[in-house]
């Protein structure tokens, strides 16, 4: 009996429908594909991440089940001569792998979350007319996810309305938070007043420098009847993580500085207001949780799409966009104390977030894979 048990679970997986999921090496495209396994395999799917050496450093936040493969990439976007002479033969590498795994081990559906490490999943999955699909989290898509717009089955689409090329037409699903994240939606806000208060200050994944540098001379700006309430946790990068924290530290104010909060989402509940960038993972989990928000969009990013995501909340009431050209100390300290010295707006910004929330975003986004996986079995 012992002796058939592994071929009868060999027969089982043969029934397990199989997703590949091909996402790059930032938080913005990674914690989506984190909600989408998280939820695949809840579902009893068999789901593979497909992602680089970047990416790979996010991977302690899946699902221990979730099976990972480092694919060769790179991008034109770093790197001297060399270097960019090497990101096409490495692409080539990665797609030649990513054929040879699928001829082997045939997923149902291959969805890409954008970034160049999702190139050679993607382009495989064209190759061999798989079922595939894309989601976009921003407002205005990136150059892989422009790439392969016209080349999948379905665009799934996180900021709307996105600005998709010709022809394309995407389904607004929202973008999927996390587990984590999703436990903490609509966590009970406590309005601003005379009583400790939290400012949680998130720059992306890697943190941002304009924020260290604005940020903590803008929060010891404040009047000190509210700054003597303020507790700080500041995201910073690991270069000025040292010297933001001994500026908090000598103006008395208590603060955590960090490259990366690994509970996010606790510090998010428990803030009366969010200092952000205004990437389209951090603005998802803003609203879904429901927080104040002042957002600074970075100006470089591609087509501006981080504006672009700001929009949503701005428009909304629930955050205060400050364009980077315009930011100083006295701008963003005046910001912040319209928000803490105003407890009743502070609770309608916190409403205004949660109403532009799709906290159902990853069953959306579930719905397509599984639609899709039914469609390529009656081809």
């Amino acid at each position: 009996m012992n002796e058939r048990e592994p071929e009868q679970d060999k027969a089982v997986n043969a029934r397990q429908p199989y997703l590949i999921i091909a996402a790059g090496g930032t938080g913005g495209h990674m914690f989506p594909a984190q909600a989408l396994a998280e939820t695949m395999l809840r579902r009893g799917w068999r789901v593979r991440l497909s992602t680089d050496a970047r990416g790979a450093r996010y991977t302690g936040g899946f699902p221990h089940s979730t099976e990972i493969e480092k694919v060769s990439s790179a991008t034109f976007a770093r790197g001297g001569i060399l270097g960019r002479l090497l990101v096409a033969p490495r692409i080539v590498a990665g797609v030649v792998g990513a054929l040879w795994r699928m001829l082997r081990d045939r997923p149902d559906v291959v969805v890409g979350f954008g970034g160049y490490p999702s190139i050679p999943a993607l382009s495989a999955a064209c190759i061999l007319r798989l079922p595939r699909m894309i989601h976009e989290q921003n407002g205005v898509p990136g150059r892989v996810n422009r790439l392969f717009a016209t080349r999948v089955d379905a665009v799934a689409c996180g900021t709307w309305p996105t600005r998709l090329p010709d022809g394309v037409e995407g389904v607004h699903t929202g973008n999927p938070v996390r587990a984590a994240v999703l436990d903490r939606a609509g966590a009970g806000y406590i309005p601003p007043g005379d009583y400790p208060m939290s400012i949680l200050v998130i720059g992306g994944s890697q943190g941002a420098r304009v924020l260290s540098d604005v940020v903590p001379p803008a929060i010891a700006a404040l009047k000190s009847d509210l700054l003597h309430n303020i507790r700080v946790s500041h995201q910073a990068r690991d270069e000025d993580g040292e010297r933001v924290a001994a500026y908090y530290d000598e103006h008395g104010i208590s603060a955590e500085v960090e490259p990366f909060f690994r509970d996010l989402p606790r510090r998010m509940s428990e803030a009366q207001l969010v200092i952000s960038r205004a990437g389209a993972s951090s603005l998802a989990d803003i609203a879904v949780i429901g927080r104040p928000a002042i957002l600074i969009p970075y100006p470089y990013a591609a087509d501006d799409h981080q504006t672009a995501n700001a929009s949503g909340l701005a428009q909304a009431g629930a955050a205060v966009v400050i364009p980077e050209g315009k930011l100083s100390v006295e701008v963003l300290a005046e910001q912040i104390a319209l928000v803490l010295d105003n407890p009743d707006g502070a609770a309608q910004m916190s409403r205004a977030a949660l109403g532009v929330a799709m906290p159902d975003a990853h069953e959306r986004l579930a719905e397509m894979v599984i639609g899709l996986a039914e469609k390529g079995q009656s081809r």
